[in-house]
């Protein structure tokens, strides 16, 4: 799509009411590289926000080796853009990710980490994990945990490799499904422990809130702009944005009182 187009599709679902849009694709990473004219995924992001107003822009998963200090340094500027980044991880481990085919190494992904954290205050920082890829020694996976733990995400979602027909991978020497599903355990393990730290943090400061539904409980539920889970006892407020003191940590939700 068009820089223009882009830029009056946002004009059009700001002027109908909605208040976020999520950028999504395949690989949203690559976007401009078709056009040939050097535009890139900051020259979008800078288009849609101005067209966007008080409309939420929110990224969907990138490949670390688009989060140069530029895009950081561009990306700060625009106050509509949700400071919760999305990247691709799969193992915190270089030979792993080898023989993934990845086309980026650990010491990358923690450049692009540390840039994010370095232009964006409180950012969230997420990620998704594969355990048991083959050929994952014990030595391997330890690199791993080792390595999610340095970065310190917000949140993971982690899952056991599954074999997909056809694949290199599939060719390769699997490991038991006992041994993956006890790894994407310990790494959960490890995930929970960093994701409530983030929340903990997260406590005391205030948010504004875009509320959405109504929990079972009758509290009315949305997200803060890193993504996290807000619950606030006061109904009617869906599609509002409010502010939101944090006073605490309800599971894996942050609890609140409108300010």
């Amino acid at each position: 799509v068009p820089l223009a187009v882009a830029g009056e599709q946002t004009e059009k679902l700001r002027q109908e009411g909605y208040r976020g849009i999520v950028v999504t694709g395949i690989e949203i990473s690559s976007y401009g590289r078709d056009f040939g004219d050097g535009t890139t995924l900051i020259d979008l992001l800078e288009k849609l926000s101005e067209a966007a107003g008080e409309m939420r822009i929110r990224l969907g998963s990138l490949e670390p080796r688009t989060i140069p200090e530029e895009f950081c340094r561009r990306a700060a500027k625009l106050k509509n853009l949700c400071p919760h980044f999305h990247l691709s991880l799969q193992s915190g481990c270089d030979e792993t990710l080898k023989r993934m085919n990845r086309r980026y190494d650990t010491a990358r992904f923690y450049e692009s980490v540390e840039l994010l954290r370095a232009y964006f205050d409180g950012v969230a920082v997420t990620t998704d994990l594969i355990t048991g890829f083959p050929g994952e020694t014990e030595e391997e996976f330890g690199k791993t945990l080792d390595f999610i733990r340095k970065c310190g995400f917000a949140a993971m979602h982690v899952f056991p490799y599954s074999v997909r027909p056809g694949t290199k991978a599939a060719a390769m020497e699997q490991l038991t499904a006992a041994v993956k599903e006890e790894r994407a355990a310990r790494a959960s393990a490890v995930a929970a422990a960093m994701h409530r730290a983030y929340l903990e943090g997260c406590v005391g400061k205030v948010f504004p809130v875009l509320f959405e539904q109504t929990d079972e409980r009758g509290r009315t539920c949305g997200h803060a702009p890193n993504y996290m889970d807000v619950a606030v006892e006061e109904t009617d407020l869906h599609n509002q944005i409010r502010n939101v003191k944090i006073t605490g940590i309800n599971g894996d939700i942050l609890v609140g009182r409108l300010t």
